[in-house]
């Protein structure tokens, strides 16, 4: 099966554009992360599932001409993107390769550090993702990880039947491919069993109002996302028109909130 095919919402230009805008609205968290990581000048970081590599830029911005960033990333269509931004913007120190985390082998050792965000809830086995990027890292590198801990926690208000519905969707739908939403659950007990340490957690969420940019996460997510499932023959037209007339509404109430999806963040390093 080609990875450009199974991929959730595709390769194509649109979700590449999707993928920046949800790195632009997380951005202020990662960089945070990293800062408390230590990962800085000279650092060598793996980016873990880099996508596009808007990650990846910024990575390569913070570890300067003497660090790398190793992006690794099933998709060539997403490598192709980042080799192309990279080079646009004089980066030289990014490695890019085209990676399977659960089935191929990682080309890597003795990093510093690797940054996962959105990969494990993915995947059919995060546990072993986990023991190949831990033989990846050099003795007391670290890992920053940021996924997806309470996916129930996505709300709309005043409440919305039609993004409801939707939500329980989408959940079903990712447990029947294979991955798990709610996969930081589990996390605290995968790192320990993989050889790590955790440092830190904290639960990341947010409630906010159509003026703020993080409204254009879950908003632009909840109209891409019933397209998919009309094209894939999950849904009919007229229940996406309900979840997008969903989304039209709380565009047009002053008053509407979006509460988002809680992730957990984990800082831990390798021992």
């Amino acid at each position: 099966m080609s990875e450009e095919r199974d991929y959730l919402l595709g390769t194509h230009d649109a979700e590449v554009e999707r993928l920046g805008l949800q790195h632009r609205v997380w951005r202020p968290r990662v960089l945070d992360a990293w800062r408390r990581a230590g990962i800085t000048v000279g650092s060598t970081v793996i980016d873990a599932g880099a996508g596009p590599g808007w990650a990846s830029l910024d990575l390569a911005e913070i570890v300067g001409p003497e660090g790398r960033v190793k992006a690794l990333e099933r998709s060539a269509r997403f490598v192709e993107v980042l080799n192309r931004s990279a080079a646009s913007r004089g980066l030289r120190n990014i490695d890019a390769a085209t990676v399977d985390l659960v089935t191929d082998p990682l080309p890597i050792t003795g990093t510093d550090a690797f940054w996962i965000r959105w990969v494990l809830a993915f995947v059919n086995d995060p546990a072993a993702v986990l023991a190949k990027l831990h033989a990846a890292l050099r003795p007391g590198g670290v890992a920053v990880i940021h996924e997806y801990l309470d996916y129930g926690t996505f709300s709309i208000l005043p409440d919305q039947p039609a993004i409801e519905d939707f939500k329980q969707l989408v959940v079903d739908d990712w447990r029947a491919s294979g991955g798990e939403p709610d996969i930081g659950r589990f996390l605290p007990a995968l790192l320990p069993a993989a050889g790590f340490r955790i440092r830190s957690m904290q639960p990341l969420v947010e409630t906010v109002r159509k003026g703020d940019l993080v409204w254009q996460w879950p908003a632009t997510w909840g109209r891409n996302y019933p397209r998919h499932l009309v094209e894939a023959g999950k849904v009919d037209q007229a229940w996406a028109d309900r979840v997008t007339a969903a989304f039209d509404a709380a565009e047009a109430d002053p008053d509407a909130v979006i509460i988002t999806p809680m992730v957990l963040e984990i800082i831990a390093e390798k021992v």
